[in-house]
């Protein structure tokens, strides 16, 4: 098999989860956008027309924009739990359980291929992605702070504002894809991807400053992001040499 028809292959087993990677990317930016510029305007004419500007009058204004403005934050941080079990459980544990990977190795794809392919997208996805919400939500958060409840100390806020949510999602892929093949069952795999990645994330909060310094934010956000990247190519290494043993057993 080429590699443009390995690619069209795995574009066709995986369309549904990159399709709604895709919704869920754009209308999480699209979102933003709507309540930067037409629901805040909305909250501060109800805000205005409280009594002396009283909060408690417009509190449910309030909310509307800034509950749903943090929801999207929390949504596209932990939405590396769907990208572990994903990559876990339907990317690599079921093609290994129902015998598609092997199969497809004896249609003159090398499993390396296989599996570079099967990363490959889903990892171009991740970035762009994230090239796509960052500067989005980055724009939207810093619009209307006062109409804000949250900070940089907000570990959703954090990493949403640069690379380290990308590096969430990559990490994640490689430790799914680890999991898949150390398993071979996707149920477990899916399991144990979002556990260990879980127990990552936590371990790496635990020791974040707090309160943030405010010349801390970018080393502190460099330096997780440059953790959890280092995590990813552990586990893409770990993932290639279990490969390599999966195959060559008999």
């Amino acid at each position: 098999m080429s590699a443009p028809g390995l690619t069209r292959t795995v574009l066709r087993l995986h369309r549904t989860a990159l399709i709604v990677w895709t919704v869920f990317v754009l209308g999480s930016a699209g979102y933003l956008v709507w309540l930067t510029e037409v629901t805040a305007d909305s909250v501060r004419e109800t805000l205005d027309a409280c009594p002396d500007h009283g909060i408690l009058c417009g509190i449910d204004a309030w909310h509307a924009y800034s509950g749903a403005m943090s929801w999207t934050s929390t949504f596209m941080y932990y939405s590396y739990w769907a990208v572990a079990a994903w990559a876990g459980g339907a990317l690599i544990g079921r093609e290994l359980e129902s015998g598609t990977a092997r199969l497809a190795w004896t249609q003159g794809v090398t499993p390396r291929r296989w599996l570079t392919a099967k990363l490959a997208l889903p990892a171009a996805a991740l970035v762009v992605g994230g090239a796509v919400f960052v500067p989005v939500y980055r724009w939207a958060w810093s619009a209307h702070r006062d109409l804000m409840g949250d900070s940089l100390a907000f570990n959703d806020v954090f990493a949403d504002h640069g690379p380290l949510v990308v590096a969430y999602g990559l990490c994640a892929l490689a430790v799914g894809a680890l999991t898949g093949l150390l398993l071979g069952r996707p149920l477990p795999a899916l399991a144990l991807s979002v556990a260990v990645t879980t127990v990552l994330n936590r371990t790496l909060e635990h020791h974040r400053p707090t309160p943030l310094p405010p010349t801390a934010f970018w080393p502190t956000h460099l330096t997780e992001t440059a953790l959890v990247l280092a995590t990813a190519a552990l586990a893409t290494t770990a993932t290639y040499w279990q490969l390599r043993r999966v195959t060559a057993t008999p």
